[in-house]
């Protein structure tokens, strides 16, 4: 079966306000290369993904900053476009939908695959892309995790241990999240044309899987992610990436 036309969404519109730091959490230096090199990187390495989308800050500083100091200086040749974020992760992935949607890129992706992944998640590999893409040709929606090993307290409003799921059943979550190109266009217009009823509800879209889930009747595949995948959002993650990126020796 011929390859499907894979178009990644990086996000890297964040503050980062629990990094404690002046300079947004995708632009600190890990191992003298920002955060969100690494990802665009490994993005612009694989056999999997044709082209990107990267999401940057609101103002016109932070497009500029991205286009100049990441994209032109490292030569990354498949950012087809920058696009302003929002105020909330959904409205950052809305954006970048609207590009695709428009068919505002110079090949379009009607009926491929869309890749949503953290620009602070610096330890994509080839090989989660490969699994995620196996696993979105055939379930149509499918999101890169991880059982969890900790046993999971579920608390109540005063913060006692209310209780215990079975840790058996639970996962995770990572980026990549991947879908039909269709499908999760579909479920972001819904998802925009109700958000004002979601915030009255105090209903919280954390992440794309949910909007696919509210909006679709299609069923989200969980795939093997890695363990090292992490998310940078405090200063002990930049810790530990920078001893994982010593333990590979890759850069």
């Amino acid at each position: 079966m011929e390859k499907k036309r894979c178009t990644a969404i990086v996000l890297a519109a964040g503050r980062g306000s629990r990094m404690k730091s002046d300079v947004a959490k995708q632009y600190m230096l890990l191992q003298d290369k920002p955060v969100i090199w690494y990802a665009l990187h490994a993005i612009e390495e694989s056999a999997i993904i044709d082209d990107c989308i990267l999401v940057a800050g609101t103002e016109v500083s932070d497009i500029e900053y991205m286009h100049d100091e990441i994209v032109t200086r490292y030569g990354f040749r498949k950012v087809d476009t920058i696009v302003a974020g929002g105020r909330e992760r959904y409205d950052s992935v809305y954006h970048a939908l609207q590009v695709i949607a428009d068919d505002d890129m110079a090949v379009p992706n009607r009926d491929g695959y869309i890749f949503i992944h953290d620009g602070v998640r610096p330890f994509l590999t080839e090989e989660i892309l490969r699994r995620c893409y196996e696993a979105v040709e055939k379930h149509h929606a499918c999101v890169a995790g991880m059982p969890v090993k900790d046993t999971i307290k579920i608390a109540d409003s005063e913060e006692y241990a209310a209780k215990t799921p079975d840790r058996a059943l639970l996962w995770q979550i990572q980026t990549p999240q991947v879908f039909d190109t269709p499908l999760i266009i579909s479920s972001y217009d819904k998802l925009m044309q109700e958000k004002e009823n979601l915030v009255r509800e105090g209903f919280a879209i954390t992440d794309d899987a949910m909007t696919v889930e509210r909006f679709t009747g299609c069923k989200v595949k969980l795939v093997q992610g890695s363990y090292e995948n992490i998310k940078i959002t405090t200063p002990e993650d930049m810790q530990i990436a920078e001893a994982l990126l010593k333990a590979q020796g890759s850069y």
